[in-house]
This record gives structure tokens, sequence and C-alpha cells, in this order.
């Protein structure tokens, strides 16, 4: 074991960020962890359908803001992105060559995701299963899909994104909040947000790359007037405390983004490079470096199967005479909080044989990627 950890440390580049990495796999098991414990799949007289202990349970917003990692995600991707950009223009590969590779990269395990949940949903429709319950399914495996899309749209849109000061992507963001929820404008203009909103940290990141990382009195200005600026619209301002959508509710963090969404990204970006240092000095140590490394390999397999390997563990406990508490049951007091944290492991297994099982779709055929990651 310690041959290989050693081997993987070798191989990685000296001017490799070793923090930067530990950020983006922070925020993949934030993502994965959020979805773990804020979804709930309710079976009642043969259906299943969707639950959020937050709609029961509202005190536990703070959880979302713990596990609500996407801000620090677009952060490192517009990082990474603006390296690589100016990397391929540095060798002078087109542009068109640079997209076209790093959206490989991005939808290359697409394709067995929804290959396998077309076979499935399409058996649920032919057992006899209702709307509800194939609905329910198809959209919690489906829906990081969209994430894609915007990560995708974004990607392409990076030799902007890294000249763009992230005010002008918050100040729409800010515009379109006011029309919408403070003038009664149209509910579609929100949508404007779903990009204008990622933007934001995307071009914190992306800028970062071309004019140098902000340094620890901006990093602690982000951290603390973006949560000054979250706290006061949610106390003053009526936005949700929870940082991820919310199954009835009136208004939603998440979709679209809000004002509040954003400002919270930023106070966690702010966070984020404050960690940057102790995270490169931790990741000196191969151990370390190697689980990294290796969470980083299979980014996207972890996020495209995360939701399946909770939905296969469900479906198994059915078929051993379920329902069971925490994983089938109403999320709606701490008896199940404290069953769903017995099921995570079970769930982290699951999602290790998705892994093996699909990660060659991620990984390709490049020798770099074996110990380096989806990104470079």
């Amino acid at each position: 074991m310690r041959d290989v950890l050693l081997r993987i440390d070798a191989a990685t580049p000296a001017t490799r960020d070793r923090g930067i990495d530990a950020l983006r796999a922070l925020a993949i098991l934030g993502v994965v962890l959020g979805h773990w414990l804020v979804t709930a799949l309710v079976v009642d007289s043969g259906t299943v359908r969707a639950a959020s202990p937050l709609h029961h349970m509202p005190a536990l917003a703070p959880v979302s803001w713990a596990l609500q990692t996407l801000a620090v995600f677009f952060f490192v991707g517009g990082y990474v992105a603006a390296r690589g950009h100016a990397s391929a223009r540095a060798a002078r590969t087109p542009y068109a060559r640079w997209l076209r590779a790093r959206l490989a990269r991005l939808f290359r395990p697409v394709a067995a995701v929804l290959a396998v949940w077309a076979v499935v949903l399409g058996v649920l429709l032919a057992s006899g299963a209702g709307y509800v319950t194939v609905r329910a399914l198809g959209k919690l495996a489906l829906s990081p899909l969209w994430f894609l899309l915007v990560f995708a749209a974004l990607t392409a849109a990076t030799p902007a994104a890294a000249r763009l000061h992230p005010l002008w992507p918050l100040a729409v963001v800010g515009c379109v909040d006011l029309w919408r929820l403070g003038s009664g404008g149209p509910a579609a203009l929100g949508w404007v947000n779903v990009a204008a909103g990622w933007l934001v940290p995307y071009a914190l990141g992306a800028r970062g790359a071309r004019r140098g990382l902000p340094g620890r009195r901006t990093a602690w200005v982000l951290l603390g007037g973006g949560a000054a600026a979250t706290a006061g619209l949610v106390l003053a301002a009526g936005y949700p405390a929870a940082m991820v959508g919310v199954p009835g509710a009136a208004v939603s963090n998440l979709g679209p983004p809000t004002l509040a969404a954003v400002t919270f990204g930023l106070a966690q970006c702010g966070a984020a490079l404050l960690l940057l240092g102790p995270l490169r000095r931790a990741l000196r140590r191969p151990a370390a470096w190697a689980a990294v490394a290796l969470l980083n390999l299979s980014a996207m397999t972890v996020f495209l199967w995360h939701q399946t390997a909770m939905m296969a563990v469900s479906a198994l406990g059915l078929l051993a005479g379920g329902p069971l508490p925490g994983l089938h049951t109403p999320p709606d007091g701490g008896g199940w909080v404290a069953a769903r944290l017995l099921w995570l492991p079970l769930f982290a297994a699951v999602l290790l044989v998705c892994r093996a099982a699909f990660q060659p779709y991620e990984r390709g055929r490049t020798r770099q990627a074996r110990y380096l990651g989806w990104v470079k």
C-alpha cells in the first residue's frame, strides 16, 4: 500500500495545486452527504414520493449551510478551467479543441447514467409502477444533469469569465430578485439567475487564475461580508434559511439561485480561500494526497451515481421487508434523523460499487487521469 501511495505522490507534477484539488473533493463530499441527509423516499400505499426533513424540521437548516457546497465547486471549476485555457493558449491549442476536450471529460460518464436509467424507468413503467413513483425516482436520478449543463455553459465562457468582475453577475442576481420577488415580476425571470448566480463564484475562480487568488484579507471580507449579507437577507428580507430546495416552500434558494444563495456562496468561497494554506500543508503527506487524488479521479462518477446508490439501498430495503425507519418513512422527527445516519455507510458502500462499475467511463484512456482526476 505504501508503494502505491508513493507512486501517486511521485506522479503528481510539482506545479499541481493540491489544495485546489482538496477543495473540489470537499465540495463533492458536501453535495453527496447533503443529498443523502435532506432527501427522503417515502413509501405510502405502494407509491414512492420524495420528501425533505427540512420541511418537517426547519430547525435543521444549518445542515444545509455546511453541506450545500456548489459555490465552492464552481469557484474551483472556474480557477482550473481558466488555468487550463491559459496553458492551451500558450501551447497554441485552438479554443475549440480545448473546449471539446473539457466537455468530453464532463459528459463522457453521462451516457452510462442515461442508459441505465432508461432501462430502469422502462422496466418500472412496464411493471405497472405509478407515474408519481416513476417521476420521483427519475427526477432524483437525473437531477444532477442540470448542474452539468450549467457548468458546461460556464466552461465555454471561461475566456470571458476570467476578465469579468464577479460584482457584475452579482448585481444581475440582485436586480432579478428585486423584480421577481419584490415587485411581483414574472417567476420565469428567475431562471436568469441559474447562469448569473453560478457565474459569480465561477468568475471569482477564473479571475483568480488570471490575476492571482485573493489573499487572506480579501478572503476574510468574502467570508464576513457574505455571511452578514446572507443573514440580513434571511432575517430582514424573508429569504429561506435553508440553502437547498425544500418541497412545498414558496421560495427556494436553489431553484433558481437567489441573492441569498449567492452571497452565501461568496462566504463559502472566502472560507475555502482561508483553508487553502492548511490543506496544501496537509497534502504533502502521500496518504492524504492519495485520498484526494482518488476522489478527484472519480468525481463525476460519484456525483452522477450517489442518488442512484441511495435509491438502490431503498429498493433493497423494500425487498427485504420494508418500509424501514430512516429509509422509507416520513422524515418528521429526530428518530428519522438518527435512523438515516445509520444508513449512510450502506449508501457509501453501494456508491463504491457504482464507482467500480462506471469509473472507466470517466477515466478514458489517458495515463495521467489514472492518478490526477478528471480535471487538470
